[in-house]
């Protein structure tokens, strides 16, 4: 797309100051300078026209990040009553050559906000995650989806396929935690123990993925189960020779629970492990299993 001289002969572009003595101006492309002299001249109008329509279209293909470009295409949009389903064609578009670009996904949002129409959004977010799974702007939007248009059947089931190709995909991790504590159904604590042993049996197909251990601590906590549940877990993974220092950092857990309840032994042992972690096993976390130690040694 070009900047046609005749739609414009009645406006005199402004032109980027960047102040009298520039320590480091940025080499713009020529074609994305003379649009945002022509959007910035414009903007001080207020102008909401199909041709500022098509100007924004044309900074957006040299700059999909512009957040203020964006903002003024969805004014143009509203004031025009334009067809809001066009443009999440053109968004689709957009978003396949910028998946990750978070002002593209804002702006979608703004669109199905004024639609209130969700129909398109799950299959288009399966699409772009079916290209990449661990794409975190379409997992937060997909949440936004859900838990605005009440979407949660089902949620669980289709985390669980990423699980089982992925067990690292640490997004649906967190879209998991999502899924269950912030659905207005409320899980049972037999939902809650079955989730736990849900989670133990992926922890051992990679015993050295942080995602899972936080998960259960997470779903632990909101349960009427007790930390030391995860003790044989712990004590598998280091059967099996395995230096995982979240299983490492589990007992420690486990061990300052019982010590909190009056157990010298299990003071004793978490010191250890603690010691163990800073000096060999997780030594970029050196001070904070220093802490943990100083903590255990004052219970």
């Amino acid at each position: 797309m070009t900047l046609e001289a005749e739609v414009w002969n009645d406006i005199t572009p402004i032109p980027q100051d960047d102040g009298p003595d520039p320590l480091a101006p940025i080499a713009y492309n020529p074609e994305y300078a003379k649009a945002m002299g022509y959007f910035r001249a414009v903007a001080q109008k207020d102008e909401r026209s199909e041709r500022a329509l098509d100007l924004t279209e044309q900074i957006i293909e040299h700059n999909p990040a512009h957040y203020t470009i964006w903002r003024y295409r969805q004014q143009i949009l509203f004031f025009l009553n334009k067809n809001l389903y066009e443009e999440l064609d053109f968004v689709d578009e957009q978003i396949k050559y910028n998946p990750k670009n978070y002002q593209l996904w804002h702006h979608r949002q703004i669109i199905v906000e004024k639609l209130m129409d969700v129909s398109r959004e799950l299959p288009f977010i399966n699409n772009v995650l079916n290209d990449d799974a661990k794409n975190y702007h379409a997992w937060t939007y997909r949440q936004w989806v859900i838990k605005t248009f009440n979407l949660w059947e089902g949620e669980l089931e289709f985390i669980d396929k990423y699980l089982d190709k992925d067990v690292r995909n640490n997004s649906a991790w967190n879209q998991r935690y999502f899924a269950i504590f912030f659905n207005p159904n409320k899980p049972t604590d037999d939902f809650l123990a079955q989730e736990i042993n849900y989670v133990i049996e992926k922890i051992k197909l990679a015993p050295n993925n942080i995602s899972p251990w936080n998960y259960i601590k997470g779903v632990i906590a909101k349960s009427d189960k007790d930390i030391d549940i995860l003790e044989g877990l712990c004590k598998e993974v280091e059967e099996q020779k395995i230096i995982s220092p979240h299983a490492l950092g589990c007992l420690v857990d486990i061990h300052e629970s019982r010590a909190r309840n009056g157990s010298a032994t299990d003071k004793a042992e978490g010191i250890k492990i603690c010691i163990t972690l800073a000096e060999k096993h997780d030594t970029i976390r050196k001070n904070y299993w220093e802490y943990r130690k100083v903590t255990l040694a004052s219970i």
